[in-house]
C-alpha cells in the first residue's frame, strides 16, 4: 500500500523568541526539523517524505541540509497562511490517489515509531488513526460567567500527530472552506461525519513551542544517547 507523511512546519516561532522559527532551532546535533524528517525515514524508507514549509525559507532549508549533510530524500512544499492550507498544499503534492497519509508536527522530533506504525495500522483498518495520550492533572471548565466546573478527566484526551488517514478521504474532507474550528487535521476529517479513531501517543511527543520546551528536549536526546 502507498504511504506517505506530510511534515508540517510553517510556524513563525513568535513564543520562542528566537531570530529563527524554531524547527530550525538545533537540538543534539541537528535542527529539529532534521530530527523529525530522520523518525519518519526510519520507520520505513519507502514512505513518501512531504516536508511543508514557507516558501520563503526554502532557500535557508537548503543552506541547512548542506550545512549538516542532511541525507533523508524529500519532497519540499510551499505552506499557505494557515495550517488547514499548508496541510491542503502537502496533500496535493502527492502523485497517487490510494493508500494511506499521516500528517504530523515539524516540531515534534520525539515520536516514537511504534506510535507511527499504530496510526497507519489504524488508519488502514478504519480511515484514521490519531494519536492521544491521558491527562494527568485535574481540569475545571470556564464558563463565560468566570464560573469554573469540575470534569471527569478520564473522558478527555491530549490530541498529538501523527494524524493519519486514508488518503482519498482526507483529500475529500480538506475539500472544503476553511472554518475557525478546525485546529487539527482530525477537527476537518470529523467535519465531514466521520468518527475518529484513536491510538496511544507517547509522552515524550511534546510539541516545542517555548524555551522551555527546548531544555527539555536536549534532556531526550542526551538520554537517548547509548
Amino acid at each position: 500500500m502507498n504511504k506517505a507523511a506530510i511534515i508540517v512546519a510553517g510556524g513563525r516561532g513568535t513564543r520562542m523568541g528566537t531570530p529563527i522559527p524554531k524547527q530550525y532551532l538545533e537540538i543534539g546535533d541537528k535542527p529539529v526539523l532534521m530530527h523529525t524528517l530522520e523518525i519518519f525515514y526510519k520507520f520505513d524508507q519507502s514512505l513518501d517524505l512531504i516536508l511543508v514549509i514557507p516558501e520563503n525559507d526554502f532557500s535557508f532549508w537548503e543552506e541547512l541540509k548542506s550545512r549538516f549533510d542532511f541525507q533523508v530524500p524529500h519532497q519540499v512544499v510551499a505552506g499557505g497562511k494557515s495550517r488547514f492550507q499548508s496541510v491542503k498544499n502537502g496533500l496535493g503534492a502527492i502523485d497517487w490517489n490510494d493508500g494511506l497519509v499521516a500528517i504530523h508536527d515539524g516540531v515534534r522530533p520525539f515520536v516514537s515509531k511504534e506510535v507511527i506504525g499504530n496510526s497507519f495500522v489504524e488508519a488502514e483498518r478504519t480511515g484514521s488513526g490519531i494519536a492521544v495520550v491521558p491527562l494527568k492533572d485535574s481540569i475545571r471548565k470556564l464558563t463565560d460567567e468566570n464560573r469554573s466546573f469540575y470534569q471527569e478527566r478520564q473522558y478527555f484526551r491530549l490530541v498529538q500527530t501523527p494524524q493519519t488517514f486514508n488518503l482519498g478521504k482526507i483529500r475529500q474532507a480538506f475539500n472544503v472552506t476553511e472554518l475557525h474550528h478546525f485546529t487539527d487535521d482530525a477537527t476537518v476529517y470529523e467535519h465531514q461525519g466521520w468518527q475518529v479513531s484513536l491510538i496511544a501517543g507517547n509522552a515524550e511527543n511534546i510539541k516545542i513551542t517555548t524555551p522551555e520546551d527546548m531544555d527539555y528536549a536536549e534532556f531526550l536526546i542526551q538520554k537517548s544517547k547509548p
